[in-house]
């Protein structure tokens, strides 16, 4: 498998899916989704990382190929959820935060296998977790798994479907992002990604950007408070 397919949104979690890639994998194309999303932010941080990796491309032995953005506002008119409309975030009925985009990873994971089969690579590297997640459905393994299939299917060719993140805390993904890049990848995640629901991305915080009061945020700080200090016992050790 030397040829990748990234979903990388400009987050924490997907740049570092991406740093992972370009380790692991020889070529790598990233792709990106603009979906009305309010954290629209996103799409600029993730413009700003794309311009650092190819500036530092030495730091890595995987290359890294185009980038492509598509666009897919009219998803926020297909549903209500507090991502994509002025609403808060808080839990649903249905048992599901409002946060929940029906159908999003699906589609995105179809645009990917599209992108992948033209450029001749099997995999798709995405940024899901069902560790420290909102419970949305589509982040799930078994999600995964029946989509690897039905792309496969689809597509006549085999797809594959990693998802490094999948079984780890939002501590072990900072871990992670500094297995593979040391202090400059966690600096570059915390000056350069966006993460917060609500798009705020000029209040600067010890784990980088963001209104510090949104699930996203919540989740970020104390994810990085237990990396730091995961180091410091390390230290110590």
């Amino acid at each position: 498998m030397q040829k990748a397919v990234v979903l990388f949104s400009g987050g924490q979690d997907s740049s570092t899916c991406l740093l992972y890639a370009l380790t692991h994998y020889a070529h790598v194309w990233t792709l990106g989704i603009s979906y009305g999303q309010k954290h629209s932010v996103e799409l600029a941080c993730r413009k700003t990382i794309l311009d650092i990796l190819k500036q530092d491309r030495d730091r890595f032995t995987g290359s890294l190929e185009e980038d492509h953005v598509i666009d897919l506002k009219d998803l926020a008119t297909l549903t209500d959820s507090a991502l994509t409309n002025d609403k808060p975030i808080v839990m649903g009925a249905n048992g599901l935060p409002t946060s929940f985009v029906p159908g999003r990873n699906v589609i995105f994971l179809s645009l990917a296998a599209a992108l992948a089969y033209d450029r001749g690579a099997d995999t798709i590297i995405a940024g899901m977790s069902q560790v420290d997640y909102s419970g949305y459905p589509d982040c799930r393994e078994e999600t995964l798994k029946s989509m690897t299939q039905t792309l496969s299917l689809g597509l006549n060719s085999p797809i594959h479907i990693e998802a490094p993140l999948m079984h780890l805390s939002k501590a072990a993904t900072w871990a992670l992002a500094n297995e593979l890049g040391g202090e400059w990848a966690i600096n570059m995640l915390l000056e350069h990604t966006a993460t917060c629901y609500r798009g705020v991305h000029n209040k600067r915080h010890a784990w980088g950007y963001g209104c510090g009061e949104c699930p996203a945020c919540v989740l970020r700080a104390k994810g990085y408070a237990e990396f730091r200090d995961m180091l410091h016992n390390n230290r110590l050790e």
